[in-house]
């Protein structure tokens, strides 16, 4: 099925089902008004350079120009939660939770050790009290956001860059990678896996809130808003690299000829030039941070106020993009004023 397919296939579905949904549930209204509040801190655009272009014709030859921005873009909507299927993104769960729960019932739950109907939210160990009891494991998913395919309509203007991503297209689903999301094959071997302090969110040994590796759902985290956000940091390190030994799409696609565009490159923990967080649930945040924040001196904490009841977790991911508009057949170099990101 074709990238510009499947947002149609999914946007006509929505019709046969209601949009409100129950406590910990966000619906996609309810998305794009949230990242609508959130775009004047979170997009940053500005001004960064200008484009040089060759254009020819029967008359001659020609440089021409054209300005040169930056600015994020909401790439993703990233989920976590307990209940396998049960994606808090209303829509999503109508029209591809069945399909996750019936993929791991199916072909996936007769080769691995697959509980679907509580997938999530387990802990490991024995009543031994040497036993670790706080492994928590929870499901994640990360969908092309909804705004996402409007950056192709306006980027015709040369002020918004196109985005990589797909609207409604499903990018990542834990349930359908049960074998690394589940059983850390092959991510248990990775180094990062086996070094503590290699890909820390956060700065460890003092104050650290997980690693990235392993790339799994299984987290060692008291708080829960911050094993949420360290299963988020996870699926999004994941979908913006090729090759990885995960069920995914990876977060690459072309751009419009109308356009020259820089894209992001991998998303980094703690660093904001790779990417940007906006909690969408369950409260609503205005502005966008990386995870990882030093809350030692904090008496509340970074995850106070944003534990929610049925550990539904919903979170913008939000990328950096330079970009200029088509005005040649060629094009040459670029200058930049100003470094971007900021």
């Amino acid at each position: 099925m074709s990238r510009r397919l499947f947002p149609s296939l999914v946007l006509s579905s929505l019709l046969m089902f209601p949009l409100i949904g129950n406590t910990g549930s966000i619906t996609t209204p309810q998305i794009v008004a949230k990242t609508t509040a959130g775009a004047f801190t979170c997009m940053r655009w500005m001004p960064i350079g200008m484009c040089f272009w060759l254009r020819c014709s029967w008359s001659g030859c020609r440089v021409r120009t054209s300005l040169k921005v930056g600015h994020y873009n909401p790439d993703l909507v990233v989920s976590t939660y307990n209940e396998l299927g049960g994606n808090p993104w209303v829509e999503i769960r109508f029209t591809l939770g069945l399909a996750q729960k019936a993929a791991a019932a199916g072909l996936l739950g007769s080769m691995l050790s697959v509980p679907v109907e509580s997938a999530g939210n387990r802990t490991e160990g024995s009543n031994n009290r040497l036993d670790h009891r706080n492994m928590v494991f929870r499901e994640t998913d990360a969908i092309g956001h909804p705004v996402a395919s409007l950056s192709g309509v306006v980027s015709g203007t040369g002020l918004i860059c196109h985005s990589q991503s797909s609207s409604f297209l499903p990018y990542f689903q834990s349930g359908l990678d049960a074998l690394s999301w589940r059983q850390e094959v092959p991510e248990i071997f990775y180094p990062a896996s086996l070094i503590p302090g290699l890909r820390e969110i956060g700065s460890w040994p003092l104050q650290t809130w997980g690693g990235v590796y392993p790339r799994t759902g299984w987290t060692t985290q008291a708080e829960e808003p911050k094993a949420a956000a360290i299963n988020a940091q996870r699926a999004g390190d994941i979908v913006t690299r090729s090759g990885q030994p995960h069920v995914y799409i990876p977060l690459s696609g072309g751009f419009p000829g109308g356009q020259k565009v820089w894209p992001p490159g991998p998303l980094m923990e703690k660093n904001h030039r790779t990417g940007t967080w906006q909690m969408l649930l369950p409260r609503t945040e205005s502005s966008c941070g990386t995870f990882g924040t030093n809350d030692l001196a904090s008496l509340n904490g970074w995850g106070g106020g944003k534990v929610d009841a049925g550990g539904d977790y919903v979170w913008n991911l939000w990328r950096p993009y330079k970009c200029c508009r088509r005005r040649g057949q060629w094009f040459l170099f670029s200058i930049d004023w100003l470094p971007y990101p900021p």
